[in-house]
């Protein structure tokens, strides 16, 4: 008897350790498929705009932020597009719909509260790809100004501060 129950308890075990090594439930598992799906599209995409001629960017600046923001752990196409610094990330944020496009009232806005008035105006080209290169300027400028200020202000009038190896990175010299 004593064997057929160490048996059996070795047999319960057995059967609780493969159970904890598998996935809790589909609920849980199928999200992580799905985005890791989406990571490997936003990926894809990146790698294609790599090898695109005419671009404002250069090839060698695009490999450095893909690979600057999958070494950061930062998903989506949006990350890899971008330098990747503190301000850079809070824009993404702030102007970004959760399809990754660019709200073009909102980054307006998210200028106009940091001084940068009309940039619709200042920076008219339409062309294929302009609302990359309205975010990536906008951000450039901003960039001297956040950094001079300390500051991020928010569209609602808010305070953001500024991380101080970015404001030293990026102040007016």
């Amino acid at each position: 008897m004593a064997r057929t129950s160490k048996k059996a308890a070795l047999a319960a075990a057995a059967v609780a350790l493969e159970a904890a090594a598998k996935p809790a439930a589909t609920e849980t598992a199928l999200p992580r498929i799905l985005e890791d799906k989406r990571e490997q599209a936003a990926i894809a995409e990146i790698d294609q705009q790599i090898a695109l001629p005419h671009s404002v960017v250069k090839p060698t600046y695009k490999v450095k932020y893909k690979a600057r923001a999958m070494a950061a752990g930062l998903k989506g196409k949006a990350a890899k597009r971008s330098n990747g610094d503190w301000l850079s990330r809070r824009m993404a944020e702030l102007v970004l719909t959760e399809r990754e496009k660019l709200n073009v009232q909102a980054l307006v806005d998210l200028c106009a509260a940091n001084g940068l008035e009309d940039i619709e105006s200042r920076w008219p080209n339409r062309n294929t790809g302009w609302e990359g290169r309205l975010r990536m300027t906008a951000c450039l400028v901003l960039r001297k100004i956040v950094a001079d200020k300390g500051t991020l202000t928010l569209m609602d009038g808010t305070e953001m501060e500024a991380p101080a190896e970015f404001c030293q990175l990026n102040a007016t010299r």
